[in-house]
């Protein structure tokens, strides 16, 4: 596979991340560990080197599973994990937490989970409104200087945050959604990260799901899975939505790819420092999602997606009102 580097920092990653977090979080019952281990590896056997995960995926089982299954081949693979939050006795988020002590804290036992003696990209999770942002990228500053961490990284930043942080310690990565059905970071965003040389890694490519064309208005979710409570989910949102799916159907068809693999293409075409973070737990899709990376999409094909974009406004916010509010915009 290709590699693509995160902005202007020496960071390597193929051109396709793998995302961890639905193998044991947020989707369902976590996937059996013989089975994660199993896809986790079969992605580095497919040219993925770049693989995300989060202590608050699990909480922590995520972790624990990913260093299990990247040891064999430790120093072949650029491994990003996150810090920002609370938890409970139950293991249920109890908010978040920033502050530098805690930041130290949640590295070091993230290196104990991921069994490994340096993280290569830690970013913080949700910008805490009650940590300046500029002590937080201190605290992370002095974990790269003691070599514990390699690179640092935000997720769902705002532009001004981004800024503020960058001045103390350079921001290598940030992590948000983008995805053809979710391009708010065109505005803001992506000026700003070419701006300053920073990498994209967006999250939910295929948006979560539904631009491969696998879920219908009909779809029941388990019990566990979060698209339960997204407002874009709804069976009325879902229906609304299908036209967007079946148009993406129209042009994959005529360049014999899948929904999934077009939708790929396309983010991996906007600029050559985003590096898409796909996720799934199965081997199929797996092979369908890395075979995304090679395809090149001509001028006249994304004139067609966005003619086709155009004609579609997508029904439904991203997240419940509780949780749209952690974004920092």
């Amino acid at each position: 596979m290709k590699k693509r580097k995160l902005g202007n920092s020496n960071l390597e990653v193929s051109a396709l991340g793998y995302g961890c977090m639905g193998l044991d979080y947020g989707y369902g019952p976590a996937t059996d560990r013989r089975e994660g281990i199993r896809v986790i590896r079969s992605a580095f056997e497919r040219g993925v080197t770049f693989f995300d995960t989060a202590e608050a995926y699990g909480p922590f089982t995520n972790e624990e599973l990913v260093g299990e299954a990247l040891a064999p081949f430790r120093d072949q693979v650029v491994i990003a994990t996150k810090f920002g939050f609370a938890f409970d006795s139950h293991g249920g988020q109890s908010g978040m937490d920033s502050r530098p002590e805690h930041i130290q804290a949640v590295a070091d036992a993230a290196l104990k989970r991921l069994k490994t003696d340096r993280i290569d990209l830690f970013y913080q999770h949700r910008v805490d409104p009650n940590v300046p942002i500029e002590d937080v990228a201190g605290a992370v500053k002095e974990l790269i200087q003691a070599g514990k961490v390699k690179h640092f990284g935000l997720s769902e930043a705002g532009v001004q945050t981004i800024r503020r942080a960058h001045a103390v310690q350079p921001v290598t990565a940030l992590q948000s959604e983008y995805s053809l059905w979710w391009r708010e970071p065109e505005k803001e965003i992506l000026p700003t990260l070419e701006e300053l040389g920073i990498g994209f890694v967006p999250f939910s490519p295929l948006g979560k799901g539904f631009l491969t064309g696998a879920i219908s208005e009909s779809t029941a979710f388990d019990s566990q899975d979060f698209r339960n409570i997204v407002p874009r989910f709804t069976p009325e949102a879902r229906a609304a939505n299908q036209a967007l799916v079946d148009l993406l159907g129209e042009i994959a068809a005529r360049k014999q790819v899948t929904r999934a693999q077009l939708a790929l293409a396309w983010l991996l075409a906007r600029k050559p420092w985003i590096v898409p973070i796909p996720g799934t737990t199965k081997l199929h899709r797996l092979e369908e999602n890395t075979g995304a990376a090679p395809l090149e999409l001509t001028p006249d094909e994304l004139r067609g997606i966005e003619g086709a974009l155009s004609k579609v406004t997508v029904q439904g916010e991203r997240y419940p009102a509780h949780l749209q509010a952690r974004i920092n915009r």
